[in-house]
């Protein structure tokens, strides 16, 4: 009996120690998990602050959502009292319902746990709470298999009790519905709302909420868009859990578990939206790291494109400002995580306006160009190319396809690879109503979006700087090359050039009537030959006197000839410099045909000079930068100078409201069936058409007292294009697009713009501008003879 009861104290005391033991060792790996010894184990500074990627605002200048960007996440935050309480009680019903009971460890729900697995019960639920839930997403780490999975749900544990400790019950499921994504870039609570049903989480209904409660299980799984029936049996789980827990009545459930999903599905990304163009622009111009040298080419292109680069990094604050500025931590600005608020001046009404108008305008044109091409013999080529040329062309577009890189990857050598490019095959084209299917060879899609015409517009207000309206392209994600200010795909100028020259003239002495002759010019170059500037076209003046501001009007070569003659190609470069032209302008006589290649961005900005009494003023994007947190980060100013006299900028808007009245920018004011969409104005408007050599480029440029425009249209290849002026000039091919969006923007009230306007004469102005009738053919004669023998 004696040796029973010792063996049974040994025993006793042997399982005591092993308990012991047991207890210690299960302090020692949780204050190892606690100390982060058996991996990462956030710090208290962590904790108070947890990092969510909260993607950053566009907000256009009459306050409407532009777009965002992020990379991976797409999240905007909301607070508590955003919420539903639909929602929050489907939350706890479904995936905590002793929430407010356990202080983030639920020993009740792991029991019931145990007892499913033991009874095979599927319907058990699981054993996380939402504050293990939450630290799972706040601190992911490591592996999910093994040992490693097992540290891993007792270290979120560890996590849970800390923020348990940390935050209130309400600042849990906040950061946790903040947190989750709901798929398709639907990061957070308040992006899922609008992706799914276009609302916010306060609004969201029991339905709306249960279905997406019910993906918080698997948000693949559950994907109400590609897979209905399974989420509406998810979502009538949500209901009857909450049924049970009391949070809904056996009314509610009974009539919203028969209920269908009625999504309204509205996918955010770049691609979508209005303004995609300037938005691609401003992420760019705001991640911009500081220009080095070697990260650039070595040809004129690459130079010329460094030089900008870098003296944007001095000038402008908006450009590489994430880089510039440094958050109190230390680390500099992330775009995509930070969740700025960034205020720009692009009005939201003007820009849709816009690019209703491009759309509309190429819709009308581009028919016209695809008849155009199959006449000629390489199409959509013009018949200026040799066959050699086309080939060479097209290669250079198929090395760039990734069924090209594809091709070589399989070993394929460039004849095979040639045939395999010329075999029909069912494509995705796109078409202004989207992509369709069609059958095709890659081949002939590579010409078919050759062919394709874009326009580029843009608008600012002269006196602030703030450009109300940016349209890069014409379909953006079919091709992202932004034409308004891209510095690879700058374009020829034609005509738009000339009032440059012209301004020369005027600050010079010279005004709108003075009498010139209309005459070939020849000019001696530096290595000794000459070039002759001719006219385009023959009109009843030739050879006969006539008036600056006829020459203007009707852009005639060899009156801007006669005015470089009187001055200098160098004298014309510096005031186009003045005036804001940065990109490099040859200083050679025929410079006034525009055939440097200049961006929409520095032309608007130029013509703004006239609109703005002789004052330069950068063109201003962005007001003010914002944390998440609403504090100013920075401010934005346009930059201002003297260009040119308020004399001068004032005569040459007489002489380009010319050629509207009176020119080849005529159409704005003829109101015929053909024009009346976009002409049969009577605003005094100033502006000037532009055609380069071969009609590739056609431009307008326009501009009121308070707001300057202008267009841009073309193919990406200059030997795309329409052989005939007719169809090819400035005032066919972009004037439509300055018409269309005026007519818009007169005709809605709340932007205050009218057809009513003059522009200020400067005080002391006493130059008369009645040209009277001094182009009458007798009196021209006369005027002839003597410019040319008496002066």
């Amino acid at each position: 009996m004696e040796a029973e009861k010792k063996n049974f104290r040994k025993y006793a005391r042997g399982l005591w120690i092993m308990v012991g033991l047991l207890v210690v060792l299960i302090v020692v790996f949780f204050y190892f998990i606690a100390a982060g010894k058996l991996g990462f184990m956030p710090s208290f500074e962590e904790l108070e602050n947890p990092k969510s990627m909260v993607a950053s605002e566009i907000i256009s200048g009459d306050n409407e959502l532009l777009g965002k960007f992020y990379q991976h996440e797409n999240r905007t935050l909301v607070e508590f009292d955003d919420l539903s309480p639909n929602l929050v009680n489907a939350l706890i019903a479904t995936e905590d319902e002793r929430f407010y009971k356990h202080s983030g460890i639920d020993f009740r729900g792991l029991l019931r746990v145990v007892k499913g697995v033991i009874t095979r019960d599927t319907g058990s639920g699981g054993g996380s709470t939402i504050s293990q839930q939450l630290a799972k997403l706040l601190f992911p780490r490591e592996s999910n298999r093994g040992i490693r999975l097992v540290i891993r749900k007792f270290r979120e544990w560890v996590i849970a009790v800390k923020l348990e400790k940390r935050y209130t019950k309400e600042e849990i499921i906040t950061m946790y519905l903040n947190k989750f994504e709901f798929i398709f870039g639907a990061f957070g609570i308040e992006v899922a709302a609008k992706t799914y049903f276009n609302t916010t989480p306060d609004s969201l209904t029991l339905n709306q909420a249960a279905l997406l409660i019910g993906m918080l299980k698997s948000p693949y799984l559950y994907n109400p868009t590609r897979y209905e029936e399974r989420a509406i049996q998810r979502r009538n789980v949500v209901l009857k859990q909450m049924l049970k827990n009391r949070y809904i009545n056996r009314t509610q459930f009974d009539t919203t578990k028969v209920k269908p999903i009625k999504l309204d599905f509205q996918r955010s990304g770049l691609k979508k939206g209005i303004a995609p163009y300037f938005r691609k622009y401003l992420e760019r111009t705001m991640v911009a790291s500081k220009p080095e040298r070697s990260e650039y080419g070595n040809s004129n292109r690459s130079l010329q494109k460094y030089i900008e680069d870098s003296t944007a990094w001095h000038t402008d604050p908006l450009f590489g400002w994430c880089n510039k500025n440094i958050k109190p931590t230390g680390e500099p600005y992330d775009l995509y995580k930070d969740g700025l608020k960034i205020y720009t001046t692009i009005d939201s009404r003007m820009q849709e306006y816009a690019e209703e108008a491009v759309e509309t305008h190429l819709k009308f044109l581009q028919p016209q160009l695809d008849a155009h091409v199959k006449n000629f013999n390489n199409p959509p080529f013009s018949n200026d190319l040799t066959a050699g040329q086309v080939k060479r062309l097209l290669f250079t577009e198929i090395a760039r396809s990734g069924r090209y890189r594809t091709y070589k990857s399989k070993g394929m050598n460039e004849k095979q690879i040639m045939k395999a490019f010329e075999q029909p095959d069912t494509l995705k084209v796109y078409t202004w109503e989207g992509y369709r299917d069609t059958i095709m060879s890659p081949l002939d899609s590579i010409k078919y979006y050759l062919k394709n015409l874009s326009s580029s517009f843009m608008a600012m207000n002269p006196k602030t700087g703030e450009v109300k309206v940016w349209v890069g392209g014409s379909a953006y994600g079919f091709t992202e090359i932004d034409m308004v200010r891209s510095s690879t795909y700058k374009r020829q100028v034609g005509s738009t050039c000339k009032p440059f020259l012209y301004t020369l003239a005027m600050q010079n002495g010279m005004t709108p009537c003075k009498m010139v002759p209309n005459v070939e010019q020849t000019f001696i170059l530096e290595n000794g030959d000459t070039w002759t500037a001719k006219n385009s076209s023959s009109t009843q003046y030739d050879g006969k006197m006539v008036t600056l501001r006829w020459g203007l009007a009707n852009s005639v070569n060899q009156v801007s000839a006669w005015v470089m003659k009187h001055f200098n190609p160098e004298a014309m470069r510096e005031v186009m410099q003045r005036m804001g032209i940065y990109s490099t302008v040859p200083a050679v006589p025929s410079m006034f045909l525009g055939t440097a290649e200049i961006t929409l961005y520095e032309m608007i900005a130029a013509y703004s000079v006239y609109a703005n009494k002789g004052i330069y003023t950068t063109p201003l994007v962005v007001t003010r930068i914002e944390d998440n947190n609403g504090n100013v980060l920075s401010t934005f100013r346009p930059q201002r100078h003297d260009a040119v006299d308020e004399h001068t900028a004032y005569l040459m808007i007489n002489l380009l409201q010319n050629v509207v009245s009176e020119g080849s920018g005529i159409r704005l004011r003829l109101n015929y069936d053909t024009y009346e969409e976009y002409g049969g104005f009577t605003a005094p408007f100033a502006g000037k058409t532009g055609t380069t050599q071969n009609q590739s480029d056609g431009w307008f440029v326009g501009f009121t007292p308070n707001l300057v425009a202008g267009v841009w249209t073309g193919a990406n290849y200059r030997s795309i294009h329409f052989e005939d002026i007719t169809r090819g000039q400035g005032a066919n091919m972009a004037l439509p697009v300055f018409g269309r969006f005026f007519k818009k923007i007169f005709a809605d009230s709340t932007l205050n713009y009218t057809q009513d306007f003059e522009f200020e004469k400067p005080e002391n102005f006493n130059i008369d501008l009645d040209c009277g009738d001094k182009m009458d053919p007798v009196q021209n004669q006369n005027d002839l003879y003597d410019d040319f023998f008496l002066n």
